[in-house]
């Protein structure tokens, strides 16, 4: 895991020129912050789920908080794909810090993701990987850099603290389970390398991966993955959320302009 520096932000020198952008996060605590921000949108019901257009700018914002775990995700990601038109998707909220180095209210961005709970090892495959497939997904370096420089340029106004945004980039582990102890903690550093845990992030990134759609995977550290995870989930969550909304927001200006 590295802190993103000015020079991370040269990678993003072209700024892409989306029409139609789709926006998740996994609960619906981790998108009304976001909603608020935007009073005016319309909401469309589709497979189970509820799609907020907003309009905005020179361009399309899809909105919709998926539900938990990676079938959701993935639904919700293709959803705005195929039947709404994104040609980005920006994914964010919150997420179990598993380095050492992240702190509750950092930001990590998803240099990759994994899929932490797939497991045909008795077939002499890796943890994780999934025949033609990848074990590890890559984000979009342009939408990447684009976060590198609202972390840099807004960040004390986003975060609302004289200390701004701390971004950091790293590894992505996602699978359909709350890690909520240390010795899960250790494996999947030890597995995958993983700085961060969750479960939905490495499912968009497929889908996104799967239809040549960028994608941007970025999450608010809510608590440590450890014994006491889910005493600092419950504690962190709105705060967490609302940085992320503030961080969207500002990746969006820079985005459309």
């Amino acid at each position: 895991m590295q802190q993103s520096t000015p020079q991370d932000s040269q990678k993003s020198t072209i700024t892409p020129n989306y029409q139609k952008i789709g926006i998740i996060g996994a609960m619906q605590e981790e998108i009304t912050p976001l909603l608020s921000l935007f009073p005016t949108h319309t909401a469309q019901a589709m497979g189970g789920n509820v799609y907020y257009e907003i309009p905005y700018k020179n361009a399309t914002l899809y909105v919709a908080y998926s539900k938990i775990g990676k079938v959701h995700s993935a639904m919700t990601a293709t959803t705005m794909i195929a039947h709404f038109g994104c040609e980005a998707i920006i994914f964010g909220g919150v997420a179990g810090a598993l380095n050492k180095d992240l702190k509750i209210g950092d930001i990590l961005i998803a240099t990759k993701l994994c899929q932490h709970d797939v497991d045909i090892s008795a077939f002499g495959h890796p943890l994780g990987f999934i025949p033609e497939g990848k074990l590890f997904i890559e984000s979009s370096k342009i939408l990447n850099g684009i976060a590198s420089l609202v972390a840099q340029e807004y960040g004390a106004q986003s975060a609302g603290t004289k200390e701004g945004i701390l971004l950091k980039e790293g590894v992505i582990a996602s699978g359909d389970e709350f890690v909520h102890n240390a010795e899960k903690k250790q494996w999947l550093i030890d597995t995958f390398g993983a700085d961060a845990v969750e479960m939905e992030g490495a499912s968009v990134a497929v889908v996104c991966d799967s239809f040549g759609v960028p994608f941007c995977v970025f999450r608010s550290i809510s608590d440590s993955a450890d014994g006491s995870a889910d005493v600092s989930f419950d504690e962190f969550l709105d705060s967490s959320a609302k940085i992320c909304a503030e961080f969207v927001k500002k990746m969006l200006d820079k985005i459309l302009g």
